[in-house]
């Protein structure tokens, strides 16, 4: 069993939009949303009326820790109505099965894909 685990995140900003990139590697942990949890919240902060759209490649993303999944909960109910749209890309039926899900706790829309450009040429429309 592999134990390789990262977490790489981009944010960007255009005008009240961000872009925010995620590659997450195996199970995503608490201290990954101690990480991340203040970089949103920082570039949010900044926007009046902020949009988020974010790209999530979990190609290699095998799940959370049970601390993590409250924690990415925490962020839905705080944030969820900041977020545009959120496009997971991967290859498994519980990542597709996520995205439905994740439809439930945001305002936007949340779409799975196996294609990395689908993704982003949907996130850009």
């Amino acid at each position: 069993m592999s134990t390789t685990h990262s977490l790489t995140i981009g944010i960007e900003r255009f005008q009240d939009t961000l872009y925010v990139t995620m590659k997450a590697v195996g199970k995503l942990t608490h201290a990954d949303y101690q990480a991340f949890t203040p970089l949103l919240d920082g570039a949010l902060s900044t926007i009046a009326s902020p949009r988020v759209r974010l790209l999530l490649d979990a190609s290699e993303f095998t799940g959370w820790e049970l601390r993590a999944a409250w924690d990415d909960f925490k962020i839905g109910l705080k944030h969820g109505n900041e977020f545009e749209k959120i496009a997971i890309v991967g290859h498994a039926d519980w990542q597709a099965l996520m995205a439905t899900l994740g439809d439930w706790f945001i305002s936007g829309e949340v779409t799975y894909f196996t294609d990395t450009a689908e993704a982003i040429n949907w996130l850009c429309e």
